[in-house]
């Protein structure tokens, strides 16, 4: 009767623990998985607000397997050379916490104004 009542101790003290661990990998692996979907989204906007610099900023909504990100694009002065800062981040959800991706890269608005008298 002893041995049971160890082994149903010990039990109880494993099982709650390696559960949690579970829970834990689970919902690790799933923010994995929802991050390299932001980044792929933070990447395509990055590139058409570079390609179209036209607009300044923006922002919306993409919807990928079941899931919301909304994404926004900012464009600052870069404090170093005449450049521009374009960042593009990426926000999602995930068990009621807010996660964001940011993606940034560094546009010479001259060269844009170079290539569009270019073409005129």
């Amino acid at each position: 009767m002893a041995e049971v009542l160890a082994a149903l101790t010990l039990m109880a003290i494993v099982i709650p623990v390696a559960i949690e661990g579970m829970s834990m990998a689970a919902r690790a692996g799933e923010l994995g998985r929802r991050k390299a979907i932001a980044t792929r989204i933070a990447e395509r906007v990055l590139h058409e607000a570079v390609v179209d610099a036209t607009t300044p900023g923006f922002s919306g909504t993409h919807h990928a397997q079941n899931l919301i990100f909304e994404w926004e694009v900012a464009s600052s002065p870069w404090d170093t050379d005449a450049l521009d800062l374009v960042t593009a981040r990426v926000t999602f959800e995930l068990q009621g916490q807010f996660y964001d991706v940011e993606l940034n890269t560094l546009v010479d608005p001259a060269a844009d104004q170079i290539s569009a008298d270019e073409s005129t």
